[in-house]
């Protein structure tokens, strides 16, 4: 058995639906079930998410406030009034900032911007900000990416004598702010159709609204802001990922290019992930570690030698970034596991001093994937005695919702109900621990704790082909709600499994099913090769992609989990290297049986002794709970009765077979019933015989071994046939009859050499089928 490393969540069908829309699309069953999955629940609807391209935007008017901010900003733009562009620091507030920037540009207006520094500032409006734009003289001031929680500083910026349009999408609070015009989706009441549009979606409609036409050019950036925010891919957001996508291919701009040029993309590789793993890390790195105003310049730049210079900056910058990340994760795990322990804490909150606040999101994540725990991470200013952090959460707990019912200790907080951010004082950071402790014990269970992969569909080995993973790809762009389909491929033969990589920390394998073989990759999954045993049948999770490799292309699947359901035998009986089985196998899932003391004497300083368990006779086997243990067989009991009695009480989930021996009972002269005849007639004839002087030469002229002599001897002495006196042997006259069966050393004679013969000196089938047997007649 080898158990997977995620809890997995298969998606069903309705089969009906599935057949109604293989009809209707002309696509393949495998497809037409990921739609299904996807909410597509009626023909029109998976129509409309395949042609994406052929779909419209919502009339950006239906947004509440939208009509009074247009007309507004038209006003300011007429009378030559000085706008400011308030944004946020992170991929989503610079692609914002940068798409309301150049809409207003391009209608004339006479506008700046100004990102908030994450460090002297923190998140969102603030009062010394407004002051510095006030003094500039600008008199209308449009939030992007932010300002829904800001109803203090809203209220200030009207003593300020400036007018607020906020456009955000974070969730509101219980209190909106009083401003000019508020453009949210998420607002009560709001009748706008699509509610999850990213702070530069909703920038985007307002840049719609201005121009009197879709700005189509301004969708390259949008995409950017819509991908790195992790928002639902799906409606409008599909719509600006598809097109967005279409044009960042097509750019002109000329920091996008710098950009892309120092990620090492080419235009036609371009996809969500250039986004994701590429582009947005190293815009976000910019606000992580300093002003985040190198991103927007790089952006709306025009002149190519800046544009170089500044992609430099922000690429050295991420490098740096990762480097801090690496240092705090390291600092933080050791902080969870020396001081709150994963399995004492069901919410993690972790303080440092002096960590750096902008990248403590990301830590948040790592330890989210390491402990699987709503994670807090908690830089502390001591001297001003703040705490300053970002929160990651996992299935079943609302971080938004939950923290909602702490805001008495936390005057600034924001977010969504997988990601917040916050500021509160250092001397509450105990406090909120408890309160956060106390409503996840009542929320989620032991069972919440284990991570969850979220699978499309049983795919079957016939149904891994060119054409269904192609048909895929018109499911793309993937993301939130549209995640890359995982499928699963149940109980299939390995027919080949090596570790690949410098490091062979990686897993190539293929695997064959109804006579179809299909090649697949496991990254990081090296160390199965010693989980799986060579007939196992496995089950595999992953995502299915096309290998393009000299000229050929072949289906292959991604693995990204792997589970046994059967139990496994490991065979580590030829020739093995005990020392490098419990130095390089062996783990503490492990314990180790054996049945003769002396074998644990002879190999005590190999053994780890606290794993050890000495089984001594019949009983103590039968009191032995190994069910669903990895067990590793050190040596052979006296007889296979014994291994029926250990496993009476259940299945061990594997088996590691070494069966060390001391003597090869197997290969010894077996004396048959001719040999003992001959031996007793010998005895009868010659009388007294010394056994000390004469048993070579006997041994030589029999071709016998002098085990063999010692071993006939010895079943006579038990049958009480002769008398041994110092090394003398001599018949008993008139002895009654026995059968050699009678005597306790033949017995266990017969039974060493049976269970030799059928646990050390068979094939790896033979051997598992008897384990098979055994467990059959254990339970009988």
């Amino acid at each position: 058995m080898l158990q997977s490393k995620k809890r997995w969540n298969v998606q069903e069908c309705d089969e009906r639906l599935v057949n109604e829309f293989v009809e209707n699309l002309n696509i393949t069953p495998l497809v037409a079930s990921l739609l299904l999955n996807r909410g597509m629940t009626t023909v029109e609807a998976a129509r409309e998410f395949l042609h994406v391209d052929a779909q419209t935007f919502h009339d950006p008017f239906l947004l509440h406030d939208m009509d009074k901010a247009v007309a507004r900003i038209q006003q300011a733009i007429d009378h030559n009034e000085k706008i400011m562009i308030y944004g946020d620091y992170d991929a989503d507030g610079v692609s914002s900032t940068s798409v309301m920037l150049s809409a207003l540009q391009q209608l004339g207006a006479d506008v700046d911007f100004y990102i908030p520094n994450r460090f002297t500032e923190g998140y969102g409006p603030n009062k010394a900000a407004f002051d510095k734009i006030s003094a500039g003289g600008y008199q209308l001031v449009i939030t992007v990416d932010t300002g829904i929680s800001a109803v203090e500083e809203t209220a200030y910026a009207r003593e300020l004598n400036f007018d607020l349009i906020i456009t955000d999408h974070h969730e509101p609070g219980p209190v909106l702010p009083d401003a000019y015009a508020i453009i949210h989706p998420k607002l009560p009441g709001s009748t706008y159709p699509f509610k999850e549009l990213a702070g530069v979606g909703v920038a985007f409609k307002l840049a719609h609204a201005l121009l009197g036409e879709l700005p189509e050019h301004l969708l390259e950036l949008a995409v950017i802001g819509t991908i790195a925010d992790l928002v639902p891919l799906v409606d409008e957001n599909r719509l600006i990922a598809r097109k967005g996508l279409d044009y960042l291919k097509l750019t002109k701009r000329t920091g996008i290019e710098a950009l892309l040029s120092v990620c090492g993309v080419k235009r036609e590789e371009i996809n969500e992930d250039t986004i994701g793993f590429a582009m947005a890390p190293r815009i976000n790195a910019v606000g992580r570690l300093q002003d985040a105003d190198p991103a927007v310049h790089l952006l709306m730049t025009t002149n190519a030698e800046e544009a170089k210079g500044l992609a430099k900056e922000i690429d050295a910058l991420n490098k740096e970034r990762q480097q801090i990340v690496n240092d705090i994760t390291e600092e933080a795990v050791e902080f969870v596991e020396s001081m709150y322990p994963p399995d004492e804490n069901s919410v993690l909150i972790v303080e440092g001093e002096g960590w750096n606040a902008g990248v403590v999101g990301i830590v948040a994540s790592r330890l989210v994937e390491k402990f699987y725990r709503p994670t807090i991470v908690l830089s502390i200013d001591s001297e001003n005695r703040i705490a300053k952090g970002s929160a990651r959460s996992i299935e079943g707990f609302d971080l938004f919702a939950n923290l909602s019912k702490c805001r008495d200790i936390l005057p600034h907080f924001g977010g969504h109900p997988m990601a917040a951010g916050m500021t509160l004082n250092s001397d509450d950071v105990e406090e909120l621990r408890r309160r956060l402790n106390e409503q996840a014990s009542n929320l989620l269970t032991e069972q919440d704790f284990i991570p969850i992969t979220s699978v499309d569909t049983v795919c079957t080995t016939e149904e891994i082909t060119l054409e269904n993973i192609e048909q895929m790809s018109a499911l793309a762009p993937f993301g939130m709600h549209n995640p890359k389909p995982k499928v699963l491929i149940k109980d299939v033969h390995t027919t080949s499994m090596r570790k690949i990589g410098a490091n062979k920390n990686h897993l190539k394998l293929v695997f064959e099913d109804s006579g179809v073989s299909v090649d697949a990759v496991g990254f990081g999954l090296g160390y199965i090769l010693d989980e799986v045993s060579p007939i196992a049948k496995v089950s595999l999770v992953g995502e299915l992609s096309i290998n393009e490799w000299n000229n050929m292309r072949k289906p292959q699947l991604m693995v990204e989990d792997i589970s046994v359901d059967e139990w496994q035998m490991f065979d580590y009986r030829s020739a093995v290297d005990v020392k490098r089985f419990f130095q390089q196998v062996f783990t503490d899932q492990m314990k180790v049986v054996a049945f003769h003391a002396s074998t644990i004497d002879k190999y005590k300083s190999l053994l780890p002794m606290e794993h050890v368990v000495l089984i001594q006779d019949e009983e103590q086997a039968k009191a032995c709970m190994f069910a669903g243990e990895q067990i590793v067989l050190l040596d052979l009991p006296p007889s296979q009765k014994w291994l029926e009695c250990l496993f009476a009480q259940g299945i061990p989930s594997r088996i590691y077979a070494i069966f060390l021996t001391e003597e090869d009972h197997y290969f010894d002269t077996i004396p048959t019933r001719d040999h003992f005849k001959w031996f007793y007639g010998f005895l009868a004839k010659k009388g007294p015989f010394d056994l000390k002087r004469y048993k070579e030469d006997l041994a030589i002229h029999k071709g016998w071994s002098k085990e063999t002599i010692d071993f006939m001897a010895k079943v006579f002495f038990e049958l009480e046939f002769v008398t041994i006196n110092n090394g003398l042997i001599s018949l008993v006259k008139n002895s009654a009859k026995r059968d050699l069966i009678e005597s306790a050393t033949y017995r266990q004679k017969q039974q060493q050499i049976e269970i030799e013969k059928n646990f050390i000196y068979t094939s790896y089938v033979q051997l598992k089928n008897q384990f098979q047997d055994i467990f059959k007649r254990s339970i009988e």
